[in-house]
Formats: structure tokens, C-alpha cells, sequence
């Protein structure tokens, strides 16, 4: 089963808030098992912009340190998971730990 899974990035490791990375990491899975990684560049960030874009690449699941209410409910909307309070760390070891059961999430690190 392929699945991909967006994390927003500065300097290549997870950007704690989802709203101001300067890309977002595509990592594709396949099988369990990492099978590719793209970063994208995302649009100039205005609220709600960010779930359209991601939602119109195919990502299923979103991690991230902090998320603004109403994109995690844009998410949902499109049945896109999301996983948030994440610390930093390359987005391939975020995938895998994901997929390992092992990504500890925690308290949403954006306050709007």
C-alpha cells in the first residue's frame, strides 16, 4: 500500500511550527517501507492554503510540532491525519517511527 506523508521543514529536519517552513518533506511509503523523499517548495502561507495544497498532492498524514486549529479541521475534513507536539528530527526518522508505533506526539506547540 502506498502512502505519503508531509513534514514541514527549515534546514531539512521538522520545523516546529507547520505554518512557517520553507518546504515540506514528501516521504513515500510503500510496503511499511520508506520508498522516496521530495521536498516541495509549498504557496505563500495564508490560512488554509497549506491542507489544499498537501490534500491536492495525496498526503494522508501530516506530522508536525504545532498546528493552528482551524488547518488541523481543514485536515479532517479531508481525511487527512494528523499527528502534532512532534520533535525535531529528519523527516524519513519521523516516518519510520511513525510506522514503528513509535512517534511520541505531545502538546500541540502553536497556540492559534
Amino acid at each position: 500500500m502506498k502512502k505519503l506523508f508531509a513534514v514541514p521543514t527549515v534546514d531539512g529536519k521538522l520545523c516546529q511550527h507547520f505554518g512557517h517552513c520553507e518546504k515540506f518533506a514528501i516521504v513515500e511509503i510503500q510496503d511499511d517501507k520508506v520508498v522516496g523523499e521530495e521536498y516541495i517548495t509549498p504557496p505563500v502561507h495564508q490560512p488554509g492554503v497549506y491542507p489544499k495544497f498537501l490534500a491536492d498532492h495525496g498526503v494522508k498524514v501530516i506530522i508536525s510540532g504545532g498546528m493552528g486549529q482551524r488547518a488541523q479541521d481543514l485536515f479532517a475534513q479531508n481525511s487527512i491525519e494528523i499527528c502534532v507536539g512532534v520533535n525535531s528530527d529528519s523527516p524519513q526518522q519521523l516516518v519510520k517511527q511513525y510506522l514503528e508505533d513509535q512517534l511520541e506526539t505531545g502538546q500541540n506547540l502553536c497556540d492559534h
